[in-house]
């Protein structure tokens, strides 16, 4: 059984779902994607994602026809696999269609570009093997990257600061996606030890300090789920 966390902005909280391997993800119109190909690579018992995210996918792959194959979605930021900042942390990027041929991929990709539900397609000289889809959200506090974020906020992108900062043994908000006053003090103390202005405020210094260590550390003593 994993448990699946998904933000759901229309009531700015985040739902929490059990589900079998082969059953599909919460929001999955038509068992377009499963747990188990959401899941890719990932080892992790709890999984997350943006409702947002899912309900693009729901209409790419409406519009496509076919069934989209789905060769990595998701990773905790402490098992790694992309960059630092990496939109597969927060649970709302696809690198998919690794299995069509270049041209059915430049289809794909110039469908879900037309279709404007996707916040990022990345070019086909960047992804020429594979198509990459992702419904982040922005702006982003460092270039192409995750969203600053304070007190008060909530989401996925809230969930993989807390998934770094217990990594890195920084405990205190445990792992729900919301900004209360544990993570606030967890950052502030994060912060104090790397020299950075301690705020509480996690923008683009914080985040490229803390997402670097934290990422493919491995499954720390200090890693929790929910």
């Amino acid at each position: 059984m994993t448990t699946i966390l998904i933000y759901n902005p229309t009531i700015n909280a985040i739902e929490r779902y059990e589900r079998q391997e082969t059953d599909p993800m919460p929001y999955s119109v038509g068992a377009y994607l499963s747990v188990n190909e959401f899941r890719g690579s990932s080892l992790s018992s709890v999984l997350w994602s943006d409702r947002r995210a899912i309900e693009s996918f729901n209409i790419t792959r409406a519009n496509w026809g076919r069934p989209i194959f789905v060769g990595f979605a998701f990773k905790r930021i402490w098992e790694g696999g992309h960059g630092c900042q990496s939109q597969h942390y927060a649970g709302v990027a696809f690198d998919v269609a690794q299995n069509l041929t270049t041209a059915e991929r430049a289809q794909l990709r110039t469908l879900a570009e037309n279709l404007g539900v996707w916040s990022y397609v990345e070019p086909a000289y960047l992804t020429p093997t594979w198509v990459h889809l992702d419904r982040r959200l922005g702006p982003p506090a460092c270039p192409a990257g995750y969203p600053m974020l304070r007190l008060g906020n909530r989401g996925v992108y809230v969930l993989v600061l807390q998934d770094a900062l217990n990594a890195l043994g920084y405990t205190g908000g445990g792992l729900d996606g919301v900004f209360g006053s544990g993570t606030r003090n967890a950052v502030i103390r994060y912060q104090r030890d790397q020299g950075l202005a301690a705020d509480g405020i996690v923008g683009c210094l914080t985040w490229t300090a803390m997402a670097c260590t934290a990422r493919a550390i491995g499954q720390t003593p200090t890693v929790v789920d929910p």
